[in-house]
């Protein structure tokens, strides 16, 4: 039992480099921090949530914490994590700095010598964990003028794949799963942070419980932040027509390996076809930037253009890889900023991120090529219109710049 006296608790998200725009969207929100608000909340203490280096005077002079907990995200964003503890002990020198999160946990030794704090806190906070959000006010603590209109909802952890280049079989070792989640429901749009939501066992129980809910409150929508597990819809392809029913949007599957899977993988997205999703709304998450090279990876990418899906690229980084300086509109970037696989080189990096934006832009709109002259409206609408109906020979005679998704681009040998 802990003893009924009355803790200041400062939660701190670091000030990591996410876009003001995306500060409170569904892959930042700082949901461990929100968990431990409520947690403390109901115990009796006094939590303050805040993100950022703020100074004293906008924490508020009479706050004085007796122990500081510090997120992380990535190890790569470690400085940010550094930086933050660093302050935090200048400011409240007498308070007891924990650092956790997923950066804590995958390198702990690391993250205590490098960033100085007096504890870390390995894999997620049990006490915390049953602390579900049930009446959503904690969300309203975020210092963002953009309010949050969805709820964050785990109704698993861990996952039973042990994928090498993934860290949450080792964050969350021993996966546990929920039966229910029909108590936590209090918003119109649900996002789960599942790292593997089909595998709970108990998951066609949930989704009915949300196609009810659904049916009796009219849910805007249901999103999972991590994608379908694959194997799993094929085993039980009712799965995908009850994900459909239960309102969820944008499903997506991992391809995580070479083209000779192509076969399975296009059997994945027609359990997703047949139960009602459209081939645009379906996305293919691949790992690049690793072991599979630039032409095995654009020869996948054609393969999702003639099956009229779109990618997620997703920029591989180690695990324990901890700084990425990588800047998008930098070009001639090495090692020494940020990391390149051996197969891999900057341009060849740079050119499949440029080919996937221009490939899914392709068909979410529904037409043939690329160009960057239509992109940034240089042309007639009229024009473009009819651009978008005449053959490859007259387009290309029109927009010397029209890129056809179906082709790999050549890359400098120099990169190789």
């Amino acid at each position: 039992m802990r003893e009924a006296v009355v803790m200041n608790v400062l939660l701190v998200e670091p000030k990591f480099p996410i876009p003001p725009r995306s500060k409170n969207h569904k892959n930042f929100l700082p949901i461990g921090l929100l968990k431990l608000y409520d947690y403390y909340k109901s115990a009796g203490d006094n939590p303050k949530l805040i993100r950022g280096n703020k100074t004293k005077r906008d924490i508020g002079t009479r706050f004085k914490p007796k122990q500081i907990m510090i997120t992380s995200l990535f190890t790569y964003w470690s400085k940010y994590v550094k930086e933050s503890v660093h302050h935090y002990k200048r400011l409240f020198p007498k308070a007891r700095v924990i650092v956790g999160g997923i950066y804590a946990s995958l390198m702990p030794q690391h993250c205590k010598q490098y960033s100085g704090c007096d504890e870390v806190h390995i894999g997620p906070h049990r006490e915390a964990e049953k602390y579900a959000h049930k009446n959503h006010l904690s969300y309203k603590v975020l210092d963002n003028p953009h309010p949050v209109d969805y709820q964050i909802v785990h109704a698993s952890r861990g996952c039973i794949r042990k994928c090498g280049f993934c860290g949450t079989w080792k964050i969350e070792a021993k996966p546990s799963y929920k039966k229910s989640i029909k108590q936590e429901i209090c918003s119109k749009k649900l996002i789960f942070y599942d790292n593997n939501i089909l595998a709970n066992p108990f998951i066609e129980d949930i989704l009915n419980e949300i196609i009810r809910e659904r049916e009796n409150r009219n849910f805007v929508k249901c999103e999972s932040q991590s994608g379908f597990d694959g194997r799993i819809l094929l085993r039980k392809p009712y799965l995908g027509e009850l994900l459909k029913k239960a309102g969820f949007m944008n499903p997506r599957i991992a391809w995580d390996h070479g083209y000779k899977d192509w076969r399975t993988i296009k059997r994945q997205i027609d359990v997703l076809l047949k139960a009602g999703y459209r081939s645009k709304q379906i996305y293919v998450f691949m790992l690049y930037n690793w072991d599979i090279d630039f032409r095995e990876i654009e020869r996948k990418r054609i393969k999702c253009w003639e099956w009229g899906v779109q990618v997620a690229d997703c920029r591989y980084r180690p695990l324990n890889q901890t700084f990425d300086n990588y800047k998008p509109y930098r070009k001639g970037q090495t090692g020494d900023d940020y990391y390149i696989h051996d197969n891999w080189s900057d341009e060849k990096v740079r050119q499949f991120r440029r080919n996937v934006r221009r490939q899914n832009m392709c068909i979410r709109q529904d037409v043939k090529f690329y160009s960057k002259t239509l992109e940034t409206k240089k042309v007639d609408k009229k024009i473009s219109l009819k651009l978008k109906r005449v053959p490859r020979r007259e387009v290309e005679k029109m927009l010397p710049d029209a890129w056809y998704p179906s082709e790999i681009p050549n890359v400098h040998a120099s990169s190789s």
